[in-house]
């Protein structure tokens, strides 16, 4: 019995101490989660009046048919039966399902295309989801650690730059970007952005013009540089946006997990009190025993 009572009393120890770490991780997460929701919410800011900027620039600027002939906007290459998926996870776990919904709706849209007679390219960003596809052996063409925690934005445009050349140069008929967003303090969601060929975005109507741009020969070029600062921002906003998730799915996590120590702890507490009990009962048994034993 008294190993039994040692055997539990280290239970509590580990699982209590489990509860200080998880809960510790629980607050650098929610400090770090303040800070990267302040720069998605800037970012967001920017992404979207880069998007009302272009809106505005095709209709002003170019005619339907130019606009097709632009190679950010057109179909791209028919021919072409190649499509490139980026995805973001996590260099990290211990944040729940963040990392693996990444992977299965990845999964899910290759399984699409392979209906369709398509084959598809994995561009990986986050240390979880390459070891994810090493593991099972499936190729991934291009690969980076360490974007995903601390984002930059030179390193984010040339990353996906080696996408949107293979498709400017017609080897790929579309490039895909998917990742886990933040959508608010408790939840996220899956964002799946076709970022080529660079689909219409209806600007809204309260959109207020900054432009004076009036047709001219360079009507293109214009259109070219501006769709490429669009699709480089993308992904850049992608790896902001899913580090606010992370960190909001990581703190879900450890609040899950410091509750889970806390219960725990109370029962391993209620089977130490019971053990006890029976040890302090087995006692006074055996001494009554022997007392009567001696009369």
């Amino acid at each position: 019995m008294g190993n039994n009572l040692k055997d539990i009393r280290k239970q509590i120890s580990s699982v209590l101490n489990t509860q200080k770490t998880t809960r510790a991780m629980k607050l650098v997460s929610t400090s770090k989660l303040k800070k990267a929701d302040e720069m998605a919410r800037r970012s967001r800011m920017y992404a979207t009046k880069i998007v009302e900027v272009l809106e505005e620039i095709k209709a002003k600027v170019a005619s339907g048919d130019n606009v097709q002939d632009n190679p950010y906007f057109g179909a791209g290459n028919k021919d072409s039966k190649l499509v490139d998926i980026i995805l973001v996870t996590a260099d990290k776990g211990l944040c729940g399902g963040f990392n693996i919904n990444t992977i299965k709706e990845v999964n899910r849209i290759i399984a699409e295309h392979k209906e369709r007679n398509m084959k598809v390219r994995l561009r990986v960003i986050g240390k979880k989801a390459i070891e994810y596809y090493k593991f099972n052996e499936i190729e991934v063409l291009d690969s980076i650690i360490g974007l995903s925690a601390t984002p930059q934005y030179e390193e984010a445009a040339e990353f996906v730059n080696k996408a949107v050349a293979d498709y400017l140069n017609g080897i790929t008929s579309k490039v895909i970007l998917v990742h886990n967003g933040f959508k608010n303090m408790i939840a996220q969601e899956m964002k799946v952005n076709q970022l080529l060929p660079i689909e219409n975005v209806t600007v809204p109507e309260e959109c207020t013009s900054i432009l004076e741009v009036e047709p001219n020969e360079q009507e293109n070029e214009i259109l070219r540089a501006l769709a490429s600062k669009y699709v480089e921002f993308s992904m850049y906003y992608a790896l902001v946006d899913s580090l606010a998730a992370e960190h909001s799915a990581r703190m879900q996590a450890m609040d899950a997990a410091t509750s889970n120590a806390g219960e725990l702890a109370k029962t391993l507490t209620i089977a130490y009190n019971k053990a006890r009990q029976q040890a302090i009962t087995t006692e006074l048994v055996e001494i009554n025993t022997g007392v009567e034993s001696m009369k």
